[in-house]
């Protein structure tokens, strides 16, 4: 088959030729997609590395989208920045926030400190601070919010010219239009979101949560507005214009009006429309797009970006692994691993879509059941903090309930094994028959099968019985057992 790639007509006739093109990219020279994952901690940075990123992203906690669960002060910001180098990895700073005056007045003062630990790249959405990043740091690298909206090549393209080394794409594009940005921008670099939470806003920009409660996204204090419990009442337009409870309305269903009370605030009501397409503010699925990484890979995207800086360890050490195993396959020719979709059902999530990166139906977008992640394939039950190789037995730092009996899955980073649990006993090695739950300390013993060279950045993970889930992982066996 004939593929043409800046204006040169290759015709491809082997896999070999599938290879060069995952290698080289339509760009015609050679393209290392990253992979890119969060990091809401050191040990967060750690289990990235470990599980096959290529670097990570951090928050400086005044001037970043994520204000809560981020330890990244200066001090940490240093040492997460030599543990990267250290390993020949990237780590990203993320100051994207939309300021007020208020904080252009600390903002050099704050940053400089931080340009002085030579970060990799500055994560930068605000014309205003990129203006003043350039000015006074001539030399530091600057890459592209998602926050800035850029959505089109002519966008790219300006910001190339304004000295912006990456540009991270709007969620809001499909494939063929990164392709064609790509093509026609083809000496920047670019960047895509794979995987995580979606906002039901133009790439983040809400003032949903600012609405509700007065948290600002914008600043960094979002606080899920969109993923509460809501309860719709159906409304109409009083003689002045107001919109009231209404126990019959007279609208069609192209145009109903609702209003939404939140359970917490009851009595307060927000007005919410309705058509043939559905609403618009509220709960989106989470993003999949492992399907389409051979695809990115050979439009020459550089980064896939995985979303989450307020994820679990295991979230990052899940993710990682298994767009690692996408990137490498279809950097070698090989084909697409169905099983990699499996491997990320196992994570708790609203559901998954393909975002934009494809046409669907609009009630695909949307989990209209639930705000919460769940999962009920797996449980997140243990951390390994220690390990006997010659008892075969694993210290757990235990993180939920598990009992001796259960089928468990061991992550390491050289691999995953799935076991049935036959002998448990407490940190000071007497026999037990349960972890009971977070902040206990548990042994596991092996099988005599299961090989471990090391037990450094495993996880241990419940395989959850049919009929249940992460919300309560024992509810159901006990009704059936009962019955």
């Amino acid at each position: 088959r004939g593929c043409t790639c800046e204006g040169v007509h290759i015709w491809i006739y082997s896999d070999f030729a599938k290879i060069m093109l995952g290698y080289f990219g339509v760009r015609g020279f050679a393209v290392s997609t990253e992979l890119l994952l969060p990091s809401g901690s050191l040990k967060h940075l750690n289990y990235a590395f470990a599980y096959g990123a290529d670097a990570v992203y951090a928050g400086q906690p005044r001037y970043s989208l994520r204000v809560r669960n981020n330890e990244f002060n200066l001090e940490k910001l240093q040492q997460g920045i030599n543990l990267a180098h250290q390993n020949n990895k990237q780590f990203y700073v993320v100051n994207n926030i939309a300021p007020h005056n208020g904080k252009l007045k600390t903002f050099l003062k704050d940053v400089e400190p931080v340009v002085a630990m030579q970060p990799d790249a500055l994560i930068m959405s605000d014309p205003g601070l990129i203006m003043l990043v350039r000015e006074h740091f001539p030399e530091q690298v600057i890459h592209l919010s998602v926050q800035a909206n850029a959505v089109n090549w002519a966008t790219v393209k300006f910001w190339q010219q304004q000295g912006i080394k990456r540009v991270i794409l709007s969620r809001e594009l499909s494939i063929d239009e990164i392709a064609e940005i790509r093509q026609q921008c083809p000496d920047i670099e670019i960047e895509v979101f794979v995987h995580g939470a979606l906002c039901m806003a133009y790439s983040g920009r809400c003032l949903l949560s600012g609405y509700m409660n007065k948290r600002d996204p914008n600043q960094g204090a979002c606080t899920n507005a969109c993923r509460w419990s809501y309860q719709a009442h159906e409304a109409s337009e009083d003689g002045v214009g107001n919109f009231v409870p209404s126990e019959q309305t007279e609208a069609t269903t192209t145009d109903k009006i609702f209003l939404l009370e939140e359970k917490e605030k009851p009595g307060q009501f927000m007005p919410a429309f309705e058509d043939e397409h559905g609403t618009y503010i509220m709960n989106s699925k989470d993003l999949r797009a492992v399907e389409h990484v051979q695809k990115l890979v050979e439009i020459g995207v550089d980064s896939l970006k995985i979303e989450g800086r307020t994820k679990s360890f295991y979230y990052v050490a899940r993710t990682a692994q298994v767009y690692r195993r996408a990137i490498d396959l279809a950097k070698s020719g090989e084909k697409f691993d169905a099983n990699l979709l499996f491997e990320l059902d196992k994570l708790s999530n609203r559901g998954y879509t393909e975002g934009f990166l494809r046409r669907h139906t609009h009630d695909s977008y949307q989990n209209y059941q639930t705000g919460n992640s769940v999962s009920s394939l797996q449980q997140l039950v243990g951390e390994v903090i220690e390990m006997d190789a010659n008892q075969r037995k694993l210290k757990i730092e235990v993180k939920n309930k598990f009992n001796q009996g259960d089928s468990l899955e061991l992550m390491t980073p050289e691999g995953n094994v799935n076991f049935e649990l036959k002998e448990l006993s407490d940190k000071d090695g007497l026999p037990i028959i349960s972890a009971l739950g977070s902040g206990h300390q548990v042994w596991i013993t092996l099988p005599a099968d299961v090989d471990l060279i090391s037990a450094d950045f495993s996880v241990l993970l419940r395989n959850l019985p049919e009929g249940t889930d992460t919300r309560d992982p024992y509810q159901t066996v006990a009704v059936k057992q009962v019955l």
